[in-house]
């Protein structure tokens, strides 16, 4: 991965739990800010999701595109772009460890480009924006199913 934002979290729950609502695209509006819609396009034999389609608006970026996934068990997930409008790159990954008290560090790594310039500042800060923004929503959405 280029040149990468990473932040990290604890999640009250298992690691199966945390990857279950990760995996759990259609379910992403309801608590991933600014995600309007994340579409399975094809699965994985396993049934988890090969390609999703996603709209996003979260200033600045606001966007349509499709990332592939790399599942590793309940481990980690890795994505990439597949296609965009805005996003010429969106590399990340989450990275699950259990801490052997029943919660769960989860940290998320991500790189993004995108075909307007901005400015390396600005780009890190829109990472880490998406960053804490997904975590905390992960995190809430995760624990109150629990």
């Amino acid at each position: 991965m280029a040149d990468q934002t990473t932040s990290s979290i604890v999640v009250d729950a298992s690691p199966s739990a945390v990857m279950a609502v990760i995996a759990d695209f259609p379910a992403y509006p309801t608590w991933a800010k600014g995600v309007t819609t994340a579409d399975v396009l094809s699965e994985l034999p396993d049934g988890r999701a090969e390609q999703v389609f996603f709209k996003l608006d979260v200033s600045p970026i606001k966007d349509e595109y499709t990332l592939a996934y790399v599942w590793s068990g309940d481990d980690q997930v890795t994505w990439t772009l597949v296609e965009g409008k805005m996003l010429r790159a969106l590399d990340g990954a989450y990275v699950l460890s259990e801490r052997g008290d029943g919660t769960t560090d989860v940290t998320y790594r991500l790189a993004l480009d995108v075909s307007i310039p901005l400015i390396g500042m600005l780009k890190r800060k829109g990472e880490k924006i998406l960053i804490d923004t997904a975590l905390k929503g992960l995190k809430k959405r995760v624990e109150s199913l629990g």
